[in-house]
């Protein structure tokens, strides 16, 4: 791994410049008619490289800005864009979000949050962590991972390695006087790699995710465990249909828990387009799943002293004892409720699941015989009847031991019934994502194969 130095960089200056060109533009919103206006402003950077059988496929250099307004004409609405920050680009925007508010019909739940609920302390999250690396570091970096995976026997072609480290600065503005600013990095190393048998070619991929590349396991290590998962595939059989227990691996549990979320979040329920409409206070999961939303861990991969409205972000609960507590809800979700925000305009800042006891092989022996997915594919998800059927592939495990891998089947069930059906959660946590979770075992679901 390349040393990893911090350097001098201009973001907090760089900050104070959006800032204060959004508190103008405000004014000037202000000074047009409207008696509320917010503004989001934001500059990514960043560097890409893949490479592939050790040659450089593609290297990207991205500086992208973002410049949004939102006015408000008592509760009619208007709002404009653009990338471009020259004055008369940022002039002629709030021209057109004014006059997109003259033409749009009140609605009576539109407005700025509540500003009791705003951020008033911005603690360091530790956030900020500029890689030192420049492209030809980064085509060394990705040829070390691709090659620690090719030299594993049975390895015979290659998806190639990527190398992503970038930067965001963003503010968030408003007429209540509230400014926030907010900068993070992310930078992730990826591998795919392609095996051969007697049916055909494997392909698996791994990947870590980190807001410090310091952070970041042994390079060739990723190549590594991509090769292994990759040989581990081969021989894939398919399966009979059958009902039987399933355990989901963290990397594909943590996508149960998002459509949870996606179920008790505000626009769906105002719809009526979910079936956890009125579910708030309800038993949903065993008396053992606790789930709990963390917004300032340091480095966290979601962590945040305010949600995209300025509303300050606090630890609380979303499911304890197995009863739902709340809903993910933004000021206007809320308001259509007749509820109160929960800080997640934007989304969740670090939803944790609580951990059980058991490793990955506790879980197998949980498990005991039934299936393990490590993969899923496919949208066959219905947020608003609960109805899951996926595409999967993994392994067919037998008296809490792995006999053979499997592809080619699908997994349904219901949302509800898996919730209320999970026997166990694993302590094999998957950190890499704002959904931290390890393993899942439900209890029962339909497996259809040949």
């Amino acid at each position: 791994m390349n040393a990893i130095i911090a350097q001098p960089d201009d973001s907090l200056a760089q900050l104070d410049n959006l800032a204060t060109l959004a508190q103008d533009v405000i004014h000037r919103c202000r000074a047009a008619g409207a008696s509320d206006a917010e503004v989001g402003a934001s500059i990514d950077t960043g560097l890409s490289v893949n490479v592939r059988l050790g040659e450089v496929e593609t290297v990207e250099h991205n500086r992208d800005r973002a410049f949004g307004v939102t006015v408000y004409f008592g509760q009619r609405k208007g709002s404009a864009s653009t990338a471009d920050l020259a004055p008369d680009s940022i002039a002629k925007t709030i021209e057109q979000a004014c006059a997109i508010a003259k033409y749009t019909e009140a609605d009576p739940y539109a407005g700025l949050a509540d500003p009791a609920r705003l951020a008033r302390v911005f603690p360091d999250l530790d956030l900020w962590h500029p890689w030192n690396l420049d492209a030809q570091g980064a085509i060394g970096l990705g040829i070390e991972i691709e090659d620690a995976g090719r030299a594993l026997d049975g390895i015979s072609n290659s998806d190639g390695a990527s190398i992503q480290s970038g930067g965001s600065l963003g503010v968030y503005a408003n007429s209540q006087g509230f400014v926030g600013r907010e900068r993070g990095t992310r930078h992730s190393l990826s591998c795919s790699l392609i095996a051969q048998d007697g049916n055909g070619m494997q392909r698996d991929y791994w990947y870590e995710s980190e807001r410090a590349a310091g952070d970041f396991p042994d390079a060739a290590s990723i190549g590594a465990r991509a090769a292994q998962r990759t040989l581990a595939r081969r021989g894939a059989r398919k399966l009979d249909t059958r009902a039987c227990p399933v355990l989901f691996a963290p990397e594909v549990a943590r996508g149960l828990i998002g459509h949870l979320v996606s179920a008790v979040s505000g626009g769906a329920l105002y719809r009526k387009a979910s079936f956890l409409v009125d579910h708030a206070g309800k038993n949903l999961f065993p008396g053992f799943v606790q789930i709990v939303e963390r917004p300032h861990i340091p480095r966290g991969q979601a962590s945040a002293n305010f949600d995209n409205e300025g509303v300050a972000t606090a630890d609380s609960d979303l499911v304890r004892a197995g009863i739902l507590e709340r809903y993910v809800l933004g000021s206007y979700s809320a308001r259509r409720l007749g509820l109160a925000s929960t800080g997640n305009a934007g989304g969740i800042h670090n939803l944790i699941v609580e951990p059980g006891a058991d490793d990955f092989t506790g879980m197998l022996k949980k498990l005991g015989t039934g299936l393990l997915v490590t993969e899923v594919m496919g949208q066959g998800v219905s947020i608003v009847t609960g109805d899951y059927s996926r595409g999967a592939a993994g392994f067919w495990v037998e008296n809490g031991t792995i006999a053979y891998p499997v592809e080619e089947i699908t997994i349904a069930s219901n949302l509800r019934e898996m919730f209320a059906g999970i026997a166990a959660i694993g302590a094999d946590v998957d950190r890499r994502s704002h959904i931290i979770t390890g393993s899942i075992l439900i209890d029962k679901m339909t497996v259809a194969g040949s």
